[in-house]
């Protein structure tokens, strides 16, 4: 007996690496030292900091995965691996650097895991960092056949000046919001549970809410990735108090992440629609309003925390760059929560 029957081929290992070897150098950055396939990524500091400080986030895409798996679609969920992680980092006002990945399978699929790969190059194609490394464990036994698990892992930089902490934020401060792209990575054990009580398949189309896509391939829909645009924010003379990056928890849970003390959120409700996605959820599963938004972001992805004065400039700069942000309410005197949704 040897490795391969005991389920493990490594040549099929090295033949991906070779696949995959082009489209992420694709992704380096002047500051990557060396190419693929050391034991470790390098990476050079960017010059033109005071005081740099890395900020670093690791995430993964949970059982949005289980559908990407039914529906043999690979190529969006490693999108959502990159969003997860450079979203969270970028709420610290730091510019992400470089990515690892960790895909864990029980049989290695070259065109699969290939597919998965290509997402990852993408996501950080949209955030400017490079995908510097990863491991790919095969894992027979441990895993059934078809099956993965994603892990990412992101740096990023900040001067420490300019790290926001929470206690930039000022009552009076205007909360902007930026729309999400769906689902993102987030409440997919509650979107499985609806779909199946509902007696519905991945591959079913749904008249006036899927269009020419299938339910699967629509909450597939990858995560959206805010690095380019707030960047550009963080680089121009506004003052930035406070990111909020909306995930796992929703409003409820990530707007009070960007808060000081005594502070809560007052959120306009009747300034954005919701989207028809999770309407639909909301309606087929018999899900209470108060639990949608404990679990979806609700079409707000991402929270940007100005002065007054400044909200209408920035809104005008997202505007310019194509994204339709909009006033989702203030900061107030409160105690960490965030009113108005209910």
């Amino acid at each position: 007996m040897d490795y391969r029957e005991a389920g493990v081929d490594i040549e099929a290992g090295r033949a991906f690496v070779d696949r995959i070897r082009d489209r992420v150098q694709r992704t380096f950055r002047p500051e990557v030292l060396g190419g693929l396939g050391g034991f470790g990524g390098c990476f050079a500091l960017p010059t033109g900091y005071q005081e740099p400080v890395l900020v670093s986030g690791t995430d993964g895409v949970g059982t949005k995965l289980e559908i990407a798996q039914k529906t043999g679609q690979h190529n969006t969920v490693g999108i959502d691996l990159v969003a997860m992680c450079v979203n969270d980092v970028l709420t610290s006002g730091a510019e992400p650097l470089f990515f690892l990945d960790y895909i864990a399978t029980g049989k290695l699929r070259p065109e699969a895991m290939a597919d998965v790969v290509e997402g990852i190059a993408i996501g950080c194609e949209q955030a400017g960092c490079a995908l510097l490394g990863g491991e790919t464990a095969e894992m027979p036994g441990f895993y059934s056949e078809g099956k993965y698990d994603l892990a990412g892992f992101c740096v990023g930089i900040a001067e420490r000046s300019r790290l926001l902490s929470g206690a930039q934020v000022q009552v009076g401060d205007v909360a902007i919001a930026l729309p999400s792209s769906g689902l993102h990575s987030n409440g997919f054990s509650l979107v499985r549970k609806v779909v199946e009580q509902a007696g519905l398949t991945w591959g079913d189309r749904i008249e006036g809410l899927t269009g020419d896509r299938t339910l699967g391939e629509l909450v597939l829909t990858p995560t959206q990735i805010y690095v380019q645009p707030i960047l550009n924010l963080l680089k121009s003379d506004l003052s930035i108090h406070g990111m909020a990056h909306i995930t796992g928890g929703g409003l409820p849970e990530n707007l009070p992440r960007t808060l000081g003390p005594n502070q809560s959120v007052a959120v306009d409700r009747n300034s954005w629609q919701i989207p028809p996605l999770f309407q639909w959820l909301a309606q087929t599963g018999d899900v209470p309003t108060a639990a949608m938004f404990d679990t979806f972001n609700m079409g707000v992805g991402f929270v940007v925390l100005v002065p007054a004065a400044e909200a209408a400039a920035a809104l005008t700069q997202f505007n310019q760059l194509g994204i339709v942000a909009w006033q989702l309410g203030e900061v107030v005197a409160g105690d960490g929560e965030v009113l108005g949704l209910l």
